[in-house]
């Protein structure tokens, strides 16, 4: 233990004097990093819109399409740790720029090609280079910051998930249905061509001059940890607690709650506006107050999700509840994030590739889990109790992460 925390207290030194003349500002190329993580990422959220145009234009059921979008998420799922350490020793700036190149490359791939297999094939791709590029992101966006400004960084660059989820993935839906479905993918393909532009004009060409070099055994070493193990598991459960409640709210809307479906794109839209403020939040308290901003977060999204699950046939409830249910999932997300930063400062690139997954995961698990209630027949209002599961089990790993107390 006493070695670890000096390795600690050695980077974290090393990261503040590379730093002091930066001041306490988040800079720009932190913020490219989340305008990158936007473009890329609308591409994984703009498909469902669109997959009855697209089964029709390749000629494949609409089930079978939906494996497009799982391609997607299994290449962002599986990619970030292998290629963490690939590219652990490339220079950052590089990795960055290659990783949306390859993304550019294998989305035009997908528009171009006319059979299903290819596009599958690149549409993998995209998820790897999607994985690769926000694992990179994160540990850079580490790097460029002071030590006590980690969370705050942190929360700017998952905010670009969070525009992506809520802003990009509806305006690509739009524009496909306007130009047909490629249109919003030549959308992506240009957006993210302006920011990897951007990116490699901006960032130094060397960050944190005093961190040590990276170390492919010292890497992989960290991951022995069980705090960090339980710092990923908390990452998943609370993604899956409230995406999962999400993922059934439209239809809880329109079936339980009696929303008028004109009015369903605007209060789904109170989901995003709550993520941007609880990320504002939690980027503002993580830093010095990590654990008590984390278990609020997951405290209110416990309450919330119970909420959810009573008062789904109030409609006027139901539409504060999911602007609190974005708050509340996201006021928590630099907290975790950070934890990971603080167990593993000396690996940041490929304990940060390994919680994105983490990520991922939960946003892969998150329909599948919350959809089980609902296969065995007790209501969409179900989905709002396994949200309260998933909340408590999250609780439950981050108090032992915290009676570990490894760090």
């Amino acid at each position: 233990m006493t070695e670890h925390a000096d390795r600690a207290t050695s980077c974290d030194a090393g990261a503040a004097s590379g730093f002091q003349r930066s001041g306490t500002a988040v800079p720009i190329a932190v913020y490219l990093l989340g305008v990158s993580l936007f473009a890329m990422g609308s591409a994984e959220f703009l498909m469902g819109g669109i997959l009855p145009k697209i089964a029709e234009d390749l000629q494949i059921s609409l089930p079978t399409a939906g494996t497009l979008i799982s391609a997607f998420a299994v290449g962002a799922l599986i990619g970030a740790p292998p290629l963490a350490i690939l590219t652990l020793h490339w220079p950052r700036r590089a990795t960055l720029f290659l990783s949306q190149v390859a993304f550019i490359a294998a989305t035009a791939a997908s528009l171009i090609l006319d059979g299903y297999p290819g596009v599958l094939l690149a549409r993998f791709v995209m998820g790897l280079a999607y994985a690769c590029f926000w694992a990179v992101a994160a540990s850079t966006a580490v790097q460029l910051v002071a030590p006590d400004r980690r969370a705050k960084a942190l929360s700017v660059v998952v905010s670009g998930l969070t525009a992506a989820m809520v802003l990009g993935g509806p305006a690509g839906t739009f524009i496909s249905e306007v130009t047909g479905w490629r249109g919003g993918f030549w959308a992506v393909v240009l957006a993210t061509a302006a920011a990897a532009v951007a990116v490699l004009l901006v960032l130094p060409k060397k960050m944190g001059g005093d961190l040590p070099a990276p170390d492919t055994a010292r890497e992989l070493s960290a991951m022995k940890r069980p705090a960090l193990w339980l710092a990923y598991a908390t990452t998943a459960t609370t993604t899956a607690a409230y995406m999962g409640t999400f993922s059934y709210m439209g239809a809880l809307l329109l079936d339980v709650s009696g929303l008028r479906v004109d009015w369903l794109p605007a209060v789904l839209s109170l989901f995003g506006f709550g993520a941007f403020v609880g990320l504002t939040i939690g980027g503002r308290t993580a830093d010095q107050r990590s654990f008590a901003t984390l278990v609020s977060g997951i405290v209110g999204l416990v309450l919330t999700s119970a909420a959810i699950a009573l008062l789904a046939p109030h409609r006027e409830a139901i539409v504060a509840l999911i602007f609190l249910l974005g708050v509340m999932g996201f006021v928590l997300n630099p907290a975790v994030w950070g934890r990971v930063y603080v167990i593993a400062p000396d690996a940041p690139v490929l304990a940060g590739a390994t919680n994105s997954s983490a990520f991922q995961l939960g946003l892969t698990l998150a329909p599948l889990l919350a959809g089980l209630p609902i296969s065995h027949g007790y209501g969409l209002a179900s989905v709002g109790w396994v949200g309260v599961v998933l909340g408590a089990v999250a609780l439950g790993f981050a108090a032992l992460d915290q009676r570990m107390n490894q760090v």
